[in-house]
């Protein structure tokens, strides 16, 4: 497990902090996939509401 020791020599266990990166602008393969997954999601809430509504 990682310790850091502070200057007057105290030990204190911290969690340890990843590294970060910046993130990438999407592809449009991806952008694609994006804009799919989203229509379906879109479909299949609605399609749920209508049932729901059918039903009650």
């Amino acid at each position: 497990m990682p310790y850091t020791t502070e200057d007057r020599g105290l030990v204190n266990n911290f969690a340890a902090e990843p590294k970060s990166y910046a993130a990438e602008p999407a592809t449009g393969k991806q952008k694609t996939i994006n804009m799919a997954l989203t229509a379906a999601g879109v479909v299949l809430v609605v399609g749920l509401c209508a049932v729901a509504a059918t039903l009650s």
